[in-house]
């Protein structure tokens, strides 16, 4: 996949001004977290529901239900991830915010390095789901992303948090895993459908599904990993 300098202007700009968005919702309070997971919500389900009537025409309504699983179960999973953490705030550390911003800053990482990545070394197509991706840009985004946030987290949360910062490796891998697994399942859901984008709201990114799509597989295995095997009784 050749480098771009406009696509990744556009690309680039776009973001900045989503990452703003995003972390006044996600850091001012309770209230704009809930109110920001809320619009995600809903335009993911707006665009879901257009793409399963493009794919399935009359009994397109039917296959939607499945859209529990895909997209509200997430939203869910997020939005506990951020109501567990008020139990453990302390010293002034706001550490309810913390594994819903590493889980984010890790989709946000894994894609970003894959497409720099796969945009300079990229050579092995990755999936004919989406030609686009290389086994360079993967590997690479994934690794990036996984020293990124082992490294960055701890230093973060200090020595006094409530898990062992190797956890944070194992959490970036999965973030890596599942938000490519993702990625690929709504790449699969666009093809079937015969559209290049979920929609239309970020300039170079598409739609909701576009942007939430690693994040929407990524964040219930997050949630079950610190449930099974960090927090047993806490979440």
């Amino acid at each position: 996949m050749a480098f771009n300098l406009q696509t990744f202007k556009t690309r680039a700009l776009s973001a900045v001004l989503f990452v703003i968005i995003m972390l006044a919702g996600l850091l001012w309070n309770f209230w704009t977290f809930a109110l920001l997971f809320t619009i995600i919500h809903f335009g993911c389900w707006y665009e879901f529901i257009k793409l399963m009537a493009k794919i399935y025409k009359k009994n397109y309504l039917l296959h939607c239900a499945w859209g529990v699983i895909y997209i509200t179960l997430p939203v869910l999973a997020m939005v506990n991830l951020r109501a567990f953490g008020l139990s453990f705030s302390q010293n002034g550390r706001m550490y309810e915010l913390i594994l819903p911003v590493v889980i984010i800053a890790a989709m946000w990482i894994n894609d970003t390095m894959a497409y720099l990545v796969g945009s300079f070394i990229g050579r092995t197509p990755f999936s004919k789901i989406s030609p686009k991706k290389t086994w360079e840009g993967t590997i690479g985004g994934a690794l990036l992303c996984i020293i990124i946030i082992g490294v960055a987290a701890p230093s973060i949360t200090g020595q006094n948090f409530i898990f062992s910062n190797y956890h944070w490796f194992i959490i970036a891998g999965i973030c890596a895993f599942f938000g490519t697994a993702g990625d690929l399942l709504e790449s699969k859901i666009k093809r079937m459908a015969g559209v290049k984008d979920s929609g239309s709201i970020m300039p170079g990114h598409g739609g909701f599904l576009d942007r939430f799509d690693s994040l929407l597989v990524a964040a219930p295995f997050v949630w079950l990993y610190l449930k099974l095997f960090v927090l047993q009784n806490a979440l």
